[in-house]
């Protein structure tokens, strides 16, 4: 053979060398990459023991759910009246041995006829016990199946920020829906449909959208810690829940007696702060100024009295200021308000209060609050 031959001999044979090794390198490398991404899905095809915690609590808890529909008339100022309908959710509870519904008020209000479907299809019509706008709670009256049973309630006075959260409800007519999150925060204030300021209020991360009012808030235990109500429209991520603690107390007023019995001293105030007490010359830090007492009512009695006019006016005069109730200071409306409400109807109180640069002290004795105040 000769040179040039020899040389084209050698030129192939090492380009057919480079693609056998090619051709071996490129199955090699396929099949090992393959098996790389086999393993990535076996991994995310595994479910943790989080996720079966998850799994295990929907599984136990949409037994218990409801999809809570109210229908009303719209009969002011039109010819033809037309039903305006709403929805949210609701959960089963127990109490005293029977077992009843509770949902947000704002869900039940108004409502001329409410209806009630359980996770298995069957639709019942419900009534309304009673609700309270204060604490946007409510409690329904249903013939509820014999096989579903109501959730555990938690505990929501010991809850932290970063522990987990579990919303489950019927969002946007879809039943069974949940959504995982976390506490974000404890003891924040909102202001309800109603108007009403409630305090103490869970805020938490997990989704609740509309129709999930009513539905639960859940721990890893799958006890209810809250039960979902309000999400702010102009921010994401940000969804408040009424503790169970309150839930519990308001149901049990309302299933007991038709509607929440809270104490009532009689009065409006505002907060007084450090400049009115120095514009006044009084020599104290904070506490209630009275602004209004109502005739016939607990502080009334007692011989408190009210400001005149407005502040600012010329005629104003400076009502009694409430610094003390039950023994404890009283420095804004806001504590004044969460104390009264630590007392049962009919309780004999002590208050403190300023009238004119003097300590006096006088008893009261709590009424029921009247509906509208």
């Amino acid at each position: 053979m000769d040179q040039n031959r020899l040389d084209t001999f050698h030129y192939l044979l090492i380009v057919l060398i480079a693609l056998i090794a090619g051709m071996i390198g490129g199955i090699v490398g396929y099949h090992g990459a393959y098996e790389e991404n086999t393993n990535q899905m076996q991994v995310f095809n595994l479910t943790s023991s989080d996720e079966r915690i998850v799994v295990g609590i929907f599984e136990d808890v949409k037994r218990s759910m409801v999809y809570i529909e109210s229908s009303k008339m719209n009969i002011s100022g039109i010819k033809h009246p037309f039903p305006i309908n709403g929805s949210g959710s609701g959960f089963v509870i127990g109490f005293n041995g029977s077992r009843y519904i509770i949902t947000n008020e704002h869900v039940t209000a108004g409502a001329d006829e409410l209806r009630v479907t359980f996770f298995d299809g069957t639709i019942r019509r419900a009534k309304l016990i009673g609700s309270d706008p204060m604490t946007d709670i409510a409690v329904i009256e249903v013939d509820i199946p014999h096989y579903v049973e109501p959730l555990v309630l938690g505990d929501s006075d010991n809850l932290h920020p970063g522990q987990f959260a579990i919303a489950v409800g019927n969002p946007y007519a879809l039943d069974n829906t949940i959504t995982l999150g976390i506490i974000s925060g404890v003891d924040r204030t909102i202001t309800t449909e109603a108007g009403y300021t409630l305090h103490g209020v869970i805020q938490t991360d997990a989704a609740i959208n509309p129709g999930n009012s009513g539905g639960p808030l859940l721990n890893t235990r799958g006890e209810v810690i809250g039960i979902n109500s309000a999400i702010m429209p102009y921010a994401e991520g940000i969804g408040f829940a009424i503790p169970i603690n309150t839930a519990k107390n308001v149901s049990s007023d309302i299933i007991a007696h038709g509607k929440v019995l809270r104490p009532w001293l009689g009065v409006t105030g505002i907060d007084l702060t450090p400049e009115m007490a120095e514009l006044y010359g009084l020599d104290i830090d904070g506490g209630v100024l009275i602004v209004d007492v109502f005739e016939g009512d607990p502080a009334a009695e007692a011989g408190l009295r009210g400001s005149s006019s407005y502040i600012g006016e010329e005629d104003f005069e400076l009502g009694d200021i409430i610094v003390g109730f039950g023994g404890r200071e009283i420095n804004t409306m806001e504590e004044l308000i969460n104390t009264i409400l630590e007392y049962e109807v009919g309780d004999e109180v002590e208050i403190t209060y300023i009238r004119e640069g003097v300590e006096k002290r006088a008893n009261v004795t709590l009424k029921e609050r009247p509906a509208g105040k």
